[in-house]
């Protein structure tokens, strides 16, 4: 044929120039349109899928063009999600809430979502919802993306929410999001992972998609009334089944299951082996089977047989027993090799091949009369429907005495042959035989440990190929004629990922309905392929090593389960209408319970939870609560609610509450809701959210009072009145202004409240702690003054002189600073405290007026009557403890001993001017109320140690516990005598903040001490700028306090209101008449949570990290002094199993020598420790940890000699001979010598050395053990003293006989006392050890390496023992053995 000139053929060439330019043409178009794209504005949809109560949270996210048309923006969504366009719509949202105000955007409009009403740049919130009430639907599987499916098909452990133990030695897949919806597209339902129950949910979903094992669970019927429901097995096997078939959900429970088991909770943190719970749960089932229809499905489906025989050599006799298996584990790799089996047809065929017994091994042949050589194996007489074959893949390591895992690859058929495994030509001779059938009787196994046994019956089997004839000629015509149907099909894998001391198991199960592989992982369920599976075989493409680490993780098959393909057999699932009438019953009466479940969701969805508080009319405290009401439900039935959630019935009438909108952080009354009884929950407060930026206060108010109204944009001030005469701040009273009132206008106002003239007015306001600002400017308004939400100001309208002094200089001001910097303390005074007799003259307070702070209390100036001052007490005891003789402690003096160092003896033979007081001074309610002037920070002693160093990192600023604590004073210092005013908010005598306050500190944590060295300085300057030097007097007072029942009962409490900017030392001054000694005589320890004790000693500090209601313990004692520091003494016992014991604290100086030292430390080692030493007796030395250090000489000084520092630790080490340390030139090594003949180790020697010579420690150690010195071979410990190593490496671990001639170089680098030395005769050989006594000895040494813990290279996870509860009591145990 010729073709036409249209048709005519294009010349190679020309083709080429039209493809190219017309690409070019294409690729012209794609630039611009993307170039266009990128001019044209985008917009950011967030879209939150609110149909699943489990992807509330999941948000997705779409950024579109603005031109994008409505219709594109749902089919986009659709495809993101997974679901069916058109069965979901999409709405607009609020944050986390629904708009419900808007109709749903829609899905068939051309318009733009621009003009739809979406903005460009910013985020636009929407909200997929059920279309028409229904759930939306998943997209079908034909309609996914061929990447979709790309994605879902895997193989591998992915994380789960909530697994624990599971190791990651995998890559995890990307999955689209509608895997997190309802159910998954493969229409499979997965299982929860409880903890660690991985190797249940593989089980169990393996038994779900055995047809046979499903269908004869369905057909076993539960009898409610002769088990209970909650312990029977089989009936929450069932439930459970029908809930994988039929339910709507991604993933259910097990709980059910495991409560049937009699597993508690503990029990899903526990992980064990899926072949031990398959093993344990198919025993249970049989016992719970008993007399019923299914009692020997089991057997039928899962137990084959096989015989133990032995054949002698010689005369062919042949002894035999036949036994039952249910698995056959199979090993990886032969005892003893370190190459594993290709295959499970190699692993089977060694496990039935025969073993020769010969030599000492010999048989018994009971026809010869004689030990025979003979021939052992087992031969398979019956193989199970259903073949179960387990890989032992864990094993242990006799070298290392490890659990380890084999990773070595075995790969497995799709399709298994076992006819090849029946030896008929063996059948043949027809020897006598002596038979013996185990039966159930039998509980060995059939091949040592490889054989699990735990089931056996020997009645007529119908299922499966059995070779167990009458005779031997028609048991080989049947073999021979069913080898055709010995052929298995390959249906499970269960696959362990990890290591022997922990993994995780799945489930790679196909479908006998299609045929298609799917991996089922706890809640994933997807599909996978053959390739997936060859995955599972395990190995590396590296060479194959003797084990793998104890800790390396690989993924591998575990378990293989196999069906026999026989089409007259192989059953399929049950229809839904071939389902036998009670689960009829129960497939709708779970329908019934999950549609409950959608409901009350939906009830959850639309519910407003928010928090609600309450001041309790009558008692007075705030109450606090989570408010539950349905967004439809009106504001009226939300107080009817509220109401009885708050417990009011008997307290108030419910017409006297309402609910107003509240913000608890301020304590600010936002609005109250006037008129809107009626209104819908969800309305007024803005939709369903999971959080909301308020709360709701239920108010109430007394019968003869109204409501008042809250405005928006009004600010809440709380007023209190100061009477400058008794010094005294009222309780608060709740004012409610506007930001834009002038302060003149707000002082009417609060005239009105209080009933004050507003002329002499003066409105002090509190801006944050300690900002007190005096509003004097009238026609300033309250928000250019700083007001906010919630204010608090003190006012003052009296007409003293007082108006005309300097604000900072007035009365006022100083009362307001007091009142705004006192804490309340609670101290503990010792138990033998001689306060009661001496104390300081008390102040007496003028003409009875209580507490006024210029004439309350006098100076303390001097001596009063013919007491000593505070000064002389002081100055006297420092004289004469400068004064005092280290060598003698116990010389007396005019005015008595001096102190021990020990706290129980510290001040017995003190003279205390007791006896100079007046004894009729009262001795109750004893009060402190005195001005006391700061001296120079500069001749302050400053101490060493204070518990700040103890834990700086869990401080809380003083300005946040001034802030938490503030209010506390109107209650504590306070004598309020006027009547409350009445209030309609039910807040009469204490506001909403105070209660609140006081609240917080009852609850909240102790802090720490958090402030700097110089801290205490730095506080002392005030806002008028005075200097540090001026006089500044802080506040004091003090009452007994009788503690709560159960709470320090029967003690010494004394009640302390101090100012916090107080320094320690004043502080402990202030204490002196209630302790009964000088502050330099007692120590102050801070109570923290938990009852822990830290002694504080900076004395310059202030006591602003103090809070209200912090606890102070006094204890007796010298306190410290400029240059002591504590020092922590441990005795050293090098040759004890814990070389290191506390021994005692001690006090060491600076300037002092070693000597004197060990003089202070001998009464205090004779009395607290039982030690009755000489100071030649023992020595001292570094303590660095464990680690004994430079030993410390007589005539060595601290500081000078030897660095001291707060919290040192030193050694004690008590000596068997004259010291022989002279000088710091020598060297003070621990020697050890090893007896590798006795494999032990003999006792620590010291040897001092002249110089750091290798060839002197050589003959010293020549010299200590009658080793030649040409045979002395020595090596240094490793790690922290005693350096211990176990016996069975030492001889070849060390570093024996190092090439260098002085110590102090690599790899030695011995410079200083203390390190360890071990030392060998190297002509002494070796003890052989047989594989028992190395066995043994391994154990022990572990043992003992673990105790010290020094060593422990690893820790197995114990594990407890898989049972299953027949009766449902963990305390029995019913099941078999």
């Amino acid at each position: 044929m010729v073709p036409s000139e249209e048709n005519q053929l294009v010349p190679k060439e020309d083709m080429f120039w039209s493809c190219r330019q017309s690409i070019f043409a294409e690729m012209k178009k794609k630039f611009s349109q993307v170039e266009s794209a990128a001019e044209e504005p985008r917009v950011l949809c967030i879209i939150q899928d609110t149909t699943n109560s489990k992807t509330v949270n999941e948000r997705v996210t779409l950024n579109v063009p603005a031109s994008t048309p409505l219709k594109r923006l749902f089919e986009d969504v659709a495809l993101k999600v997974g679901y069916v366009n058109g069965t979901f719509d999409l709405m607009w949202g609020i944050g986390d809430s629904v708009n419900d105000t808007q109709a749903p955007l829609d899905q068939n409009s051309e318009k733009t979502v621009l003009d739809a009403g979406f903005e460009p740049g910013k985020k636009n919130f929407l909200h997929l919802t059920e279309k028409d009430g229904e759930q939306p639907h998943i997209m079908p599987e034909e309609s996914g993306t061929t990447d979709d499916s790309a994605q879902d098909r895997f193989i591998g452990p992915l994380p789960r929410e909530g697994s624990v133990g599971c190791t990651s030695d995998y890559v995890s897949q990307s999955y689209s999001y509608s895997s997190v919806l309802s159910k998954s597209e493969t229409g499979y339902v997965g299982l929860v992972n409880q903890a660690m129950t991985c190797y249940l949910n593989s089980l169990l979903q393996t038994l779900f998609m055995t047809p046979e094992f499903r269908n004869a669970l369905y057909k076993w019927e539960f009898e409610e009334s002769e088990e209970d429901p909650v312990t029977s097995i089989p009936y929450q096997l069932q439930r459970l089944f029908v809930l994988l078939q039929t339910s709507k959900k991604r993933a259910i429970e097990t709980t059910d299951v495991t409560r049937s088991f009699g597993w508690d909770s503990s029990e899903a943190w526990q992980q064990h082996d899926v072949q031990e719970l398959c093993r344990v749960m198919f025993d249970a089932l049989e016992q719970k089977w008993k007399q019923t229809e299914q009692a020997d499905l089991i057997n039928q489906l899962y137990q084959g047989k096989l015989k133990d025989y032995v054949r002698c050599l010689e005369c062919g006799y042949e002894g035999w027993r036949i036994d039952t298996y249910l698995d056959i584990p199979l090993v990886i790799r032969p005892y003893g090799s370190n190459q594993a089996f290709a295959s499970v047809e190699e692993a089977l065929h060694a496990f039935i091949q025969p073993e020769i017994l010969d030599g000492p091994n010999q048989y018994f042949c009971e026809r010869c009369k004689k030990k025979c050589d003979a021939r052992k194996g087992l031969r398979f007489l019956h193989f199970p429907y259903l073949l179960t074959l387990q890989l032992k893949r864990f094993d242990f390591d006799y070298t290392t005495m490890h659990r380890i895992k084999l990773n070595d690859r075995m790969t497995f058929p799709e399709e298994l042959d076992m006819s090849v495994f029946i030896d008929v030509e063996d059948e043949k001779s027809p020897q006598t035989e002596s038979c013996t059938d185990s039966g159930a009787e039998n509980e060995g196994s059939c091949h040592s440990d490889q054989m699990s046994n735990d089931f056996s019956n020997d009645d007529g089997v119908d299922e499966g190929i059995c070779l167990e004839s009458s005779s031997a000629a028609e048991r080989i015509s049947k073999a021979g004629s069913e080898k055709s149907s010995l052929l298995y099909e390959l249906f499970s894998v269960m696959v362990h990922s990890g290591s022997a001391a922990g993994g995780h198991y799945y489930a790679c199960i196909k479908s006998f309905t299609d045929d298609q592989w799917y991996s089922f992982n706890d809640q994933h369920v997807s599909k996978i392929t053959q390739e997936d599976i060859k995955k599972t075989y395990g190995g590396s493409s590296g060479s194959r090593g003797y084990y793998s680490s104890a800790f390396a993780s690989s993924t591998n098959a575990y378990m293989l389960i196999y069906r026999l393909k026989d089409p007259t057999r192989n059953a399929k699932f049950l229809e839904a209408h071939e389902y036998p009438e009670h689960i009829k019953q129960l497939v709708q009466k779970e329908r019934e319970l999950e549609e409950q479940e959608k409901r009350q969701r939906e009830i959850e969805r639309n519910t407003c939870k928010i928090k609600l508080f309450c001041m309790h009319p009558t008692k007075q405290i705030m109450m606090e609560n989570k408010l539950e009401v349905h967004k439809d439900r009106t504001l009226k039935e939300a107080v009817e609610i509220a109401y009885k959630l708050m417990d009011l019935e008997e307290a108030v009438p419910l017409d006297c509450c309402r609910l107003v909108k509240y913000d608890e952080f301020h304590d600010y009354l936002e609005r109250s809701y006037e008129g809107e009884e009626d209104t819908p929950m969800g309305l007024l407060l803005g939709g369903v959210k999971s959080t909301y930026m308020f709360d709701l206060l239920l108010e109430t108010r007394r019968p003869d009072q109204t409501f008042q109204c809250y405005k928006p944009g009004e600010v809440m001030v709380k007023v209190h009145v100061v009477d400058l005469k008794t010094e005294s701040v009222a309780p608060p009273i709740s004012v409610r202004a506007y930001l834009n009132q002038t302060v003149s206008e707000f002082k009417q106002l609060i005239s009105k409240a209080t009933h004050l003239p507003a002329e002499t007015m003066r409105v002090v306001l509190e801006r944050c702690y300690n900002d007190l600002r005096l509003l004097n400017v009238s026609s300033k308004t309250l928000k250019a003054e700083g007001f906010f939400r919630s204010n608090k100001v003190f006012i003052e309208s009296s007409e003293s002189l007082d108006h005309h002094v300097a604000y900072t200089d007035s009365h006022l001001w100083k009362l307001l600073d007091r009142h705004a910097n006192t804490i309340r303390l609670y101290v503990l005074l010792p138990e033998q405290s001689p306060g009661s007799q001496f104390r300081r003259a008390v102040c007496q307070k003028p003409s009875g007026d209580s507490g006024n702070l210029d004439e309350a209390c006098e100076r303390v100036k001097g001596p009063i009557g013919n007491m000593k001052s505070v000064e002389a007490i002081l100055e006297e005891s420092t004289e004469k403890l400068k004064s005092l003789s280290l060598q003698q402690q116990q010389q007396e003096g005019d005015n008595g001993d001096s102190s021990k160092s020990t706290e129980a003896s510290d001040f017995e033979n003190i003279e205390s001017p007791l006896n100079e007081i007046d004894s009729s001074a009262s001795a109750e309610n004893r009060e402190l109320e005195n001005q006391i002037q700061i001296s120079d920070p500069e001749n302050i002693q400053s101490e060493e140690r204070s518990d700040s160093d103890v834990n700086n990192d869990r401080s809380t600023s003083s300005v946040d516990s001034d802030i938490l604590s503030s209010s506390h004073s109107s209650d504590t210092l306070c004598n309020v005598d006027n009547a409350p005013l009445p209030l309609a908010n039910g807040l009469d005598s204490h506001s909403i903040t105070s209660s609140r306050r006081s609240k917080a500190n009852q609850g909240k944590k102790e802090t720490w001490d958090t402030a700097e060295e110089d801290s205490g300085t730095d506080s002392e300057y005030d806002e008028s700028g005075k200097s540090r030097g001026e006089a500044q007097y802080m506040y004091f007072k003090s009452e007994p306090y009788t503690a709560d029942e159960g709470s320090g009962e029967g003690q010494k409490w004394l009640m302390v209101h101090v100012d916090k900017r107080i320094t320690l030392s004043a502080f402990k001054q202030h204490l002196e008449p209630f302790v009964g000694v000088p502050s330099s005589h007692f120590k102050v320890f801070r109570v923290y949570a938990s009852n822990q004790e830290f002694e504080s000693v900076r004395l310059n500090e202030t006591l602003s990290s103090f809070s209200d209601d912090n606890k102070i313990t006094i204890r007796l004692g010298r306190a410290l002094k400029k240059g002591e520091y504590r020092v922590k003494v441990y005795q050293l016992l090098v040759n004890e199993s814990e070389p290191c014991k506390f021994l005692l604290d001690a006090v060491f100086a600076k300037g002092m020598t070693v000597r004197q030292s060990k003089e202070e430390l001998l009464p205090q080692l004779r009395e607290q420790c039982g030690l009755d030493l000489t100071t030649d007796r023992f020595r001292l030395r570094k303590k660095t940890w464990k680690n004994p250090g430079t030993v410390f000489l007589d005539y060595h000084i601290y500081e000078e000699d030897i660095n001291i520092s707060s919290n040192w630790e030193v050694f004690l080490e008590i000596l068997d001979g004259v010291e022989k340390m002279k000088s710091m030139s020598q060297l003070a090594v621990l020697s050890r010598r090893w007896r590798p003949s006795e494999m032990k180790l003999d006792s620590f020697q010291e040897v001092v050395l002249e110089s750091s010579s290798v060839e002197e420690l050589k003959e010293k150690l020549s010299e200590v053990s009658g080793i030649l010195l040409e045979n002395i071979e020595f090596a240094k410990g490793r790690g922290t003293f005693p350096c211990d190593i176990s016996i069975l490496e030492i001889h070849q671990d060390l570093d024996w006989n190092p090439k260098v001639s002085t110590l102090n170089v690599w790899p030695l680098y011995i410079c200083d006392d203390g390190a360890v030395i071990f030392y060998r005769d190297k002509t002494e050989e070796l003890m052989e050890l047989t594989d028992e006594q190395r066995n043994e000895l391994m154990k022990k040494e572990s043992s003992r390496l673990q105790k010290t813990g020094h060593r422990v290279t690893y820790s197995p996870r114990k594990e407890k023992a898989l049972k299953i509860y027949l009766d449902g009591a963990p305390n029995k145990d019913l099941t078999q053995d």
